[in-house]
């Protein structure tokens, strides 16, 4: 980010982590609207998660439970580790690379929607003949 204190997002994919039963996505004006995002933030809310969105502090990445890169292609990509080489600091996030249980409940969840394997109760499918 440009003050170098808040994630903004990871590269081409917008930024989320999981703690304490909450969704956390970074608020900034650099980022552009990922629809992606905007589905798990309300996936996450159907599954009585809390949603926040706000400054992430670079710091706050410690405390994350689980953390993933979103957007259209990969849908949730889990992130193992978020490396900061100017301050030769790690955040080690994901202890074995995979992706945590609520990072996995979400994807399936709006893959299943997509797929029409899940009820679409958003109505975010449009299905055309």
């Amino acid at each position: 980010a440009k003050e170098k204190k808040y994630i903004d997002e990871c590269g081409p994919a917008n930024f989320f982590g999981i703690k304490d039963n909450t969704y956390i996505t970074p608020e900034s004006t650099s980022i552009l609207p990922s629809i992606t995002n905007k589905s798990l933030m309300q996936l996450a809310e159907d599954l009585g998660l809390k949603v926040e969105r706000r400054h992430v502090p670079e710091e706050e990445l410690a405390t994350f439970e689980e953390a993933g890169a979103c957007g259209t292609a990969a849908v949730i990509s889990p992130i193992l580790r978020v490396d900061d080489l100017d301050e030769h600091k790690t955040y080690e996030i994901s202890k074995d690379g995979k992706p945590g249980p609520i990072c996995q409940k979400l994807y399936n969840k709006l893959r299943g929607i997509q797929y029409g394997d899940e009820p679409d109760t958003h109505g975010w499918v449009t299905i055309l003949d």
